[in-house]
């Protein structure tokens, strides 16, 4: 059993993050005892970190909410939401490498650029 403050402790998240996941309806809040401290399971420590290893795999909070839902459900629904993850995941690589060569052509351009008055950058920039 874990107060908050050693749940976050070896979830290495803040016990703020264990309060706000809490309001998000992600983990439980266990019951105030008339005196002392909340307990948090074994299995709240296991959610928690659960949590983190999602949000480190690129899920929202949203997504992570479907993922616990779906944690009792069968593999295809969770190969779904991880295949429409990837999706989105392989959208920004594109867009992201669209982004490296429109950088380093520009970064030639200015090297290349016999005015220092007229920077390619800053003119690729204006509408």
């Amino acid at each position: 059993m874990y107060t908050i403050s050693k749940l976050a402790k070896e979830a290495n998240v803040g016990v703020e993050t264990v309060r706000f996941y809490e309001r998000k309806g992600l983990l439980e809040q266990p019951i105030k005892p008339i005196q002392g401290y909340r307990q948090y399971t074994e299995q709240a420590l296991s959610r928690l970190l659960f949590i983190k290893r999602a949000q480190y795999l690129g899920f929202t909070l949203a997504e992570i909410s479907s993922l616990l839902i779906l944690s009792a459900s069968n593999c295809e629904d969770v190969q779904q939401l991880a295949e429409q993850k990837l999706a989105v995941i392989e959208d920004k690589l594109r867009d992201l490498l669209n982004l490296k060569d429109s950088l380093v052509s520009l970064i030639s351009d200015c090297k290349t650029n016999p005015s220092d008055k007229d920077c390619p950058i800053i003119q690729s920039l204006q509408p």
